[in-house]
């Protein structure tokens, strides 16, 4: 599945304007992860940027581990032949669907999802609005403020750090730098 390919899914299945954004961060924190690691940056990105393209049909608020998100998501890629390491990457991403997250690619999705939407949270309350002079420090302390994105997982920004077996700073940072060059694409920086 090309990044086009992608693309055209994701905008058929999800109407949302921030989830579609949120996708979009996802693709570009993975893309980076990819490339720090010499892993393939296209497949990575495309399983960023699908990894809640079902959330909208099919959304799951009981956390059933094998219907609605990302469940039937999996199934509609099955469908259209999207490998099956992809696949159980994204169904890992939601800790309640039971698939464990025991490959490379799986960990760096479940890692970043709640930390970009986090990131996101952070630059739009700054009065720039710019990832540019987001620093580590003032995540941190955000994080610490539980009225602050109550809708974050905070121990999952944490487990998907340890379970990437990086310092949850140096993971904080590497994904700032990540979304920086997309930070226009995401709504934010000048004009937002």
């Amino acid at each position: 599945m090309t990044r086009a390919d992608a693309l055209a899914l994701m905008h058929e299945y999800t109407a949302s304007d921030a989830l579609r954004k949120h996708m979009l961060a996802i693709e570009a924190a993975m893309r980076a992860y990819a490339r720090q690691h010499g892993e393939d940056e296209e497949a990575w990105g495309v399983v960023g940027l699908l990894h809640d393209f079902d959330y909208e049909r099919f959304p799951n608020e009981a956390h059933a581990p094998d219907h609605e998100h990302p469940s039937e998501g999996s199934r509609i890629l099955e469908a259209r032949g999207y490998p099956e390491p992809l696949r159980r990457a994204i169904l890992g991403h939601a800790s309640y669907t039971g698939v464990p997250r025991d490959s490379l690619v799986a960990k760096v999705l479940f890692a970043v999802d709640e930390l970009c939407g986090f990131l996101v949270a952070c630059t739009l309350v700054r009065p720039s609005k710019s990832l540019m002079d987001l620093e580590v420090s003032s995540v941190k302390k955000k994080l610490k403020d539980k009225a602050f994105a109550r809708g974050v997982n905070r121990d999952e920004v944490r487990q998907g750090a340890a379970e990437l077996g990086v310092d949850l700073d140096e993971h904080i940072r590497f994904c700032i730098e990540a979304l920086r060059p997309v930070e226009r694409d995401l709504g934010l920086g000048a004009g937002a």
